[in-house]
């Protein structure tokens, strides 16, 4: 009888429908489709951190050299963040600067690119540093130094 008495509470109630659901089991909701169960510790796909990707946003600025008092008819920006198409800078007359402001570039990656002067590749001095372009797309807005062709380097960095 000791052994009847102890099982008896040792049991799990049961429930109408059957045997109570596990972790993990789908639950029929009331009312509702059938959701399934979230387990502590899981992050749904939408909220993990490698489905989302982490952006910034840079302001690219050119400005006449020393001594240059012509101002260009137009100034544009190509890259890797544009698929290299060309997107104009707008004059600032306050500060006699051309500019962009671009959104949501991909951090954690190197970017090439190029300013475009009149349709002629000129050099940013605030650029990140110089590579050899890669590709038909890089080679066509390619600036000449004494080391070869190179294109403009933006390192892309998250906070």
């Amino acid at each position: 009888m000791g052994q009847n008495f102890s099982n008896a509470f040792l049991r799990k109630p049961a429930h109408k429908s059957g045997p109570a659901p596990h972790k993990g089991d789908v639950v029929p909701h009331k009312g509702g489709p059938v959701i399934p169960e979230v387990r502590s510790g899981l992050v749904p796909p939408a909220q993990n951190g490698a489905e989302r990707r982490q952006s910034y946003t840079k302001v690219f600025r050119w400005r006449l050299p020393d001594g240059q008092t012509q101002a260009p008819a137009k100034v544009e920006i190509a890259g890797t963040f544009t698929s290299w198409a060309k997107l104009p800078l707008k004059r600032d007359g306050v500060t006699d600067a051309w500019h962009i402001t671009l959104h949501h570039l991909q951090c954690a990656r190197m970017h090439h690119y190029m300013l475009l002067v009149d349709g002629q590749p000129v050099r940013d001095k605030h650029c990140d540093g110089l590579a050899v372009p890669h590709g038909p797309q890089e080679e066509k807005f390619q600036l000449m130094t004494d080391r070869g062709p190179r294109v403009l380097m933006l390192f892309a960095q998250s906070k």
